[in-house]
């Protein structure tokens, strides 16, 4: 089976976009697990300001009494930090929902803090006034209650904090496990499918006749093979040529269609015959030069919408054949009407007439699969016919013949 360039490609820029996709949660992953280390260095960094809170020198009271008014706000400070930390936790608050315990540990915190700060304010007021030394054993008490309470608080957050940490761990290890498989397999398929690719490009690079036989990988090096094949037959064999478009004629059309039966074989079929309107053998209007002219660009413009596996042919005097092959049905009437629209955009400047707009009225069927090319040629033919009995300038289909009843 040949594989299409264009799917691999398509195929290639999902896998990217994954790629891309993975890298930024895996950046945003490390910047949470930051902001855990940071939540944790808080923590601490809170337990050892209150063991200091605890340890002031009370040799100089009043110093002891700034030290403390200023380390008491920055317990309060780092709380606040915590709570602006925690808003960047989206593992935390959207996955595993624990927004509410985390926010209402650290107003728990708040007030203990709080607390503790009250008490160790008490107990430096009474030594700076000197009360007695009952009052300052109660303060000394109470202070020492406080402290425990509050760093067993904070063992409980941490203690938290490390049991999320491992079931993050824990499935984070399991997606990231999942994401490598996902990303180690399509790596090495791709990278065969490239190396394939290559194979394909080089073969049709070289230019020696005698090439060594090379089995096409792609559906676009098998038609683009075949092209060039065929045109190194045609120009073997002249009869399969139009002399004055130099595209296929009748005969080199069936048997271009002959070679690329193989790589059309999911796609819809089409064929389309176009003729030029007001332009016949018999009524000659222009000079034969002019005539040519006019076949050439025709000729030439429907060849910039050819694609490997489609055909396109001039079959008489005034008429071609194109042959598409695509996807849907819907797609191939679509690029014919693209062809007519850009041959009637064409523009030609008789020296008989000055400037002249040509057009074509065409035929269009989908051929199916048990029918042959000549059976799908007579049914363009007869739509043709009806197309130019009602106008120029169109394509007609089946279905506009069924709509008049005929």
């Amino acid at each position: 089976m040949k594989h299409s360039i264009k799917k691999i490609f398509l195929n290639l820029n999902t896998y990217l976009f994954f790629i891309l996709f993975t890298s930024f949660v895996t950046l945003a992953l490390i910047f949470e697990h930051q902001l855990e280390y940071e939540k944790i260095n808080n923590l601490k960094q809170q337990q050892n300001i209150i063991l200091e809170l605890t340890k002031l020198k009370q040799s100089d009271i009043s110093i002891a009494l700034i030290q403390f008014n200023g380390k008491s706000t920055q317990l309060l400070q780092e709380i606040d930090k915590l709570r602006t930390l925690y808003k960047y936790n989206y593992t935390d608050r959207y996955i595993f929902n624990n927004e509410a315990a985390y926010l209402a540990d650290l107003k728990k915190l708040s007030i203990l803090t709080k607390e503790f700060n009250e008490n160790a304010n008490i107990l430096y007021s009474q030594k700076l006034k000197e009360d007695s030394e009952e009052q300052d054993k109660l303060a000394t008490q109470n202070l020492k209650k406080s402290f425990y309470t509050i760093r067993t608080h904070i063992d409980s957050i941490l203690l938290k904090s490390l049991t999320s940490n491992q079931d993050k761990f824990s499935i984070l290890l399991k997606i990231a496990t999942a994401v490598f498989i996902l990303i180690f397999f399509p790596t090495l398929v791709f990278r065969r499918h490239l190396n394939l690719i290559y194979k394909d490009i080089n073969y049709l690079y070289q230019i020696e006749k005698n090439k060594i036989k090379h089995a096409m990988f792609t559906i676009e090096g098998d038609a683009l093979s075949q092209r060039i094949s065929r045109k190194s037959t045609l120009s073997d064999n002249p009869t399969m040529l139009d002399p004055v478009t130099n595209i296929n004629n009748y005969k080199g059309m069936i048997n271009s269609y002959s070679e690329k039966k193989g790589l059309k074989d999911s796609n819809f079929i089409s064929l389309t015959i176009l003729e030029i309107d007001n332009f016949s053998k018999s009524k000659r209007t222009f000079s034969q030069e002019f005539t040519q002219v006019i076949l050439k660009k025709i000729a030439y413009t429907i060849s910039l919408y050819e694609l490997p596996v489609d055909t396109i042919a001039r079959t008489d005097y005034n008429q071609f054949t194109v042959i598409l092959s695509r996807t849907t049905k819907e797609l191939a009437y679509k690029d014919i009407e693209i062809i007519r629209e850009s041959i009637a955009e064409l523009k030609f400047n008789s020296p008989e007439k000055g400037n002249i707009l040509v057009t074509v009225t065409g035929g269009f069927v989908i051929k199916p699969n048990n029918t042959n090319i000549e059976e799908a040629t007579r049914k363009a033919t007869e739509i043709l016919e009806y197309a130019k009995s009602t106008g120029t300038n169109k394509i007609y289909q089946l279905r506009d013949l069924a709509q008049k009843g005929l």
